[in-house]
């Protein structure tokens, strides 16, 4: 299972950064990673060095082993916030999207 760390260029994707968000992913994700073949976690900064409420975006893609990658996104205050609510509701898709495959 690989995580994959993309950052425009307001925010440093540092090897520090990479094992945080590594961290992160692995906490919230980790029971759903034998469906999935790779996450990609896009982190950006909208108003750069200026600051303001909600303008770090998290988007994470999960790649499922057996369909097609699902997506989400999450706006906050800052990167660690951003990265927590895109884990929440990429967990509540993994949840659905894997119980329909059980179903069927």
């Amino acid at each position: 299972m690989q995580i994959q760390l993309n950052t425009d260029h307001h925010i440093q994707g540092s090897e520090a950064m990479k094992a945080r968000v590594d961290s992160l992913i692995t906490q919230h994700l980790e029971r759903f990673f034998p469906y999935l073949t790779r996450i990609e976690v896009h982190l950006a900064d909208a108003n750069g060095g200026k600051g303001g409420a909600q303008d770090k975006q998290c988007a994470i893609e999960a790649r499922l082993s057996n369909g097609p990658p699902v997506g989400v996104s999450h706006n906050d205050e800052t990167v660690e916030k951003a990265i927590h609510g895109a884990s929440e509701k990429m967990r509540s898709i993994l949840n659905r999207s894997i119980e329909q495959k059980r179903g069927h």
